[in-house]
């Protein structure tokens, strides 16, 4: 009975060829279903991804508009110079040449104002430098005769390419005029080879030349009139933005480690991600240093002169780094597994505090200066608060010895436990004196970030409120000098 149950539960059902043979339907079945399972799980699983890609691209526009702004405008830049190839008076008048002028409106627009504006000037003088020594060199070798023209191309190609690529290592020339160096290099190649083949080289080079003046003068006015984006104003937003993030990190560092909780709800995960807002300091070394280059190439703008003092942002932003690097080692003390004991936390409790939050204050008042370019009156006053503070955790640091390490000597020496109480006391203060030897250093490079943006308030003429103040208040009565009331 059993074998039939196990024959049954094994049947299949078969097809009889026509030679005779048979194949089991079960295998082809399953076969086909594996088959269509996997071909419906890459589908979905394309699907997916292409829905995950647009949510993301949603997400990217929708919490930065100007980039779908930037989009818009490349676009119009872009339909607005395809007119040179519809129109047949412009497309006469430009001939083949007008596809130049699609080429630099694609290479050269980019997303803030000075940017394109730096590529814009690159890319005319390069193109225009590198046409006339090609003509210049073109007018030797018609004199010098056909059996030596290809050996003067050569070598003239030879010589200022591999020059000028050399110049592309150097510092300044790469900071600045890297792509117009880039640009060199190929209209000169261009120019100097086909010359060889073209009988009206002159009438091509200036066509090119007046194509490409036409794409960067319209890249440049769309960039500049619609919804313009300043390199400046960005650089300017960043160091602001960076500076108060630093503030946040370092007050709630110090305040996280003495008064952990230990919780892990919502509001204390967003708090952790705002505490690790210095990471955003370390990390814009790049951004400040590509915006402050291109910030050099814009006009004046708002409440930026034209020359205003970019380069001083980036001593503000090594400034705030050097102060960063401080909170990332205190951030590691306060998740370091070596536990100080509670009584010496309470005991260093108050100071700490006001340490970290005095020096906070002087990093968001230093903040408000930057975000109203105005001079402040009371950042004399918060920095010797610091110091005061300073001053204050150092003689706590000088009586820890005295409270937590027994001076008296031991009885029953024999005892090794009784030995090492010394040693023990000292290992746990430590962690605590690493913490404040860091709060120390901080509020000397904190120093060090007041004079970074008082030069750059007199290099960019802030005005001070007192000044703003006897502006803007009306003379009456009350605000006769005293050398006229005294002659009343």
């Amino acid at each position: 009975m059993a074998q039939q149950k196990e024959l049954s539960s094994v049947s299949e059902w078969r097809i009889k060829m026509a030679d005779g043979s048979s194949e089991s339907l079960a295998q082809q079945t399953r076969f086909a279903c594996g088959a269509w399972l996997a071909l419906k799980g890459l589908i979905m699983g394309l699907i997916l991804k292409v829905c995950d890609f647009f949510k993301k691209a949603w997400d990217l526009g929708q919490n930065d508009p100007r980039k779908v702004i930037h989009c818009l405008k490349v676009g119009m830049a872009l339909t607005v110079v395809s007119l040179f190839y519809y129109m047949r008076p412009l497309y006469e008048g430009m001939g083949g040449n007008a596809m130049w002028a699609v080429m630099t409106v694609v290479v050269v627009f980019e997303n803030t104002v000075g940017a394109t504006i730096c590529k814009c000037l690159n890319r005319i003088c390069g193109t225009f430098i590198a046409g006339s020594l090609a003509i210049g060199i073109h007018w030797i070798v018609s004199q010098s005769g056909k059996e030596f023209e290809p050996f003067i191309n050569v070598i003239s190609v030879f010589l200022l390419a591999s020059a000028v690529t050399f110049s592309r290592f150097i510092p300044s020339v790469k900071k600045r005029f890297d792509y117009g160096a880039m640009i060199f290099i190929l209209t000169f190649s261009l120019v100097t080879v086909s010359g060889y083949r073209v009988d009206k080289l002159l009438e091509m080079d200036n066509n090119r030349v007046y194509t490409i003046i036409i794409g960067t003068a319209l890249c440049i006015t769309i960039t500049m009139i619609i919804c313009p984006i300043w390199a400046g104003e960005e650089l300017y937003m960043l160091i602001t933005r960076n500076m108060d993030k630093l503030a946040y990190s370092l007050d709630g560092c110090v305040g996280v480690y003495f008064n952990d909780s230990g919780s892990s709800s919502d509001d204390d995960k967003e708090s952790d991600k705002k505490l690790l807002g210095y990471k955003c300091v370390l990390t814009s070394k790049a951004t400040e240093e590509a915006m402050a280059n291109f910030a050099r190439w814009e006009p004046a703008h708002g409440r930026f002169n034209f020359r205003h003092p970019w380069k001083q942002y980036l001593k503000v932003g090594a400034s705030m780094r050097a102060c960063a690097y401080c909170i990332d080692a205190l951030d590691g003390c306060v998740n370091s597994e070596n536990e100080v004991p509670e009584l010496i936390k309470k005991h260093m409790n108050n100071i700490a505090l006001k340490v970290s939050s005095e020096s906070s204050r002087v990093i968001k008042d230093l903040a408000r200066t930057m975000k109203t370019m105005k001079k402040s009156s009371n950042i004399d006053y918060l920095v010797g608060e610091m110091n005061n503070a300073v001053l204050e955790l150092q003689e706590d640091l000088k009586s820890l010895p005295t409270l937590f390490i027994n001076p008296q000597p031991l009885q029953g020496a024999d005892c090794p436990e009784k030995k090492n109480a010394g040693a023990v006391a000292l290992m746990d203060i430590m962690p605590l004196v690493t913490l404040a030897s860091l709060l120390i250093e901080i509020t000397t490079r904190i120093e060090g970030m007041v004079n970074a943006v008082e030069e750059l308030a007199e290099m960019g003429v802030y005005k001070s409120v007192a000044d703003e103040k006897n502006q803007n208040q009306p003379v009456g009565k009350s605000n006769v000098p005293d050398e006229h009331k005294q002659e009343v």
